[in-house]
């Protein structure tokens, strides 16, 4: 197994994110885990482009203090949603059987790479509580998030757990 945390960067993790401070201690609470029991937590940083302010350069780019890389611990970037645009990291994870993914946004770059997973026969776990989005002109945080984690992965895409079921199968 291994842990992708994907685009919780400085410019988009903040309190405008449905429940916010959930997110960032059920997420951190993961992290600690995951290295606890020598699972690999590789980031993912999503680039606009230059000129963007979200791109290489941008303090909105860097990954966020709360849940900060390690020394060591893989980073990648991306332009696309899904993770698995970046061929370095789909080289590098293809020997891989469970993925386990949290971070942001449920409905953009989350949704793109558990389905991406799921295509490519990976096992895909997304822990409840540990992705959130923002509020749209459809929908609001909470309704996205609930969309896609209470109906949109549960059985067909995504194994959904509680924050406590996903460290019970980190720690086993």
């Amino acid at each position: 197994m291994k842990l992708l945390v994907i685009d919780i960067q400085k410019g988009i993790t903040d309190s405008r994110l449905f429940n916010f401070d959930e997110f960032i201690d059920n997420t951190s609470r993961i992290i600690q885990v995951a290295r606890d029991n020598q699972i690999e937590v590789i980031y993912f940083q999503h680039d606009d482009g230059p000129g963007t302010g979200f791109s290489i350069g941008d303090e909105e780019f860097e990954i966020a203090e709360q849940v900060h890389p390690r020394e060591g611990e893989k980073i990648f970037t991306k332009n696309i949603n899904s993770c698995f645009g970046n061929k370095d990291f789909t080289d590098y994870v293809k020997d891989e059987n469970t993925l386990m993914i949290v971070g942001l946004q449920t409905n953009f770059c989350i949704d793109a790479t558990v389905k991406s997973a799921f295509e490519r026969g990976y096992k895909v776990i997304v822990p409840q509580g540990a992705n959130s989005t923002f509020d749209n002109d459809y929908m609001s945080g909470e309704e996205t998030y609930k969309y896609y984690n209470d109906m949109m992965w549960p059985k067909r895409f995504a194994t959904c757990v509680s924050v406590d079921e996903a460290i019970k199968l980190m720690q086993s």
